[in-house]
């Protein structure tokens, strides 16, 4: 992630799209909720992949030729666009953000962004650990096995 924004749900994806772009991009990937966002101004010089609906993905017909292909082409762009879920689930397995309880829509961000910020962090601890010489099982092992002690 390089990129975190929080907005309220009564916004668009679509609007919010230029902010979630820092400028190096060629190609971008989006679900159905991005549909017309080559049409935006901030959004523009990039080649966009945005998924069908759910609607008209079943109306293809795989006997045809050219719906035979789009499918194609959509099993493609949702395996691309299934590598950026990985991180969601760090967050919902890992630090058991499920359900999100409204404080304000800037303490919501900070939470997030600190959140998303540890689940890059989780996310590279093997190579991080690795770098250091260890494992990450060894590094925990060795932790405990130097006489630290609890107090409770």
């Amino acid at each position: 992630m390089h990129s975190v924004v929080g907005w309220s749900a009564n916004v668009n994806d679509v609007t919010q799209a230029g902010s979630l772009l820092h400028g190096v991009e060629e190609v971008a990937f989006g679900d159905a909720g991005y549909r017309g966002v080559h049409k935006r101004g901030e959004a523009q010089g990039l080649q966009w992949h945005v998924a069908m609906r759910a609607g008209d993905r079943r109306k293809l017909n795989p006997f045809l030729q050219p719906d035979f292909l789009a499918e194609q082409a959509e099993k493609l762009t949702a395996s691309i666009r299934a590598q950026v879920e990985h991180p969601f689930r760090v967050l919902k397995r890992q630090f058991g953000y499920t359900k999100v309880r409204y404080r304000g829509l800037a303490k919501n961000t900070v939470q997030i962004v600190t959140l998303f910020a540890l689940s890059n962090l989780w996310m590279a601890r093997r190579s991080l650990m690795g770098r250091a010489g260890m494992s990450a099982s060894a590094a925990l092992c060795g932790a405990a096995s130097k006489g630290t002690e609890t107090i409770m």
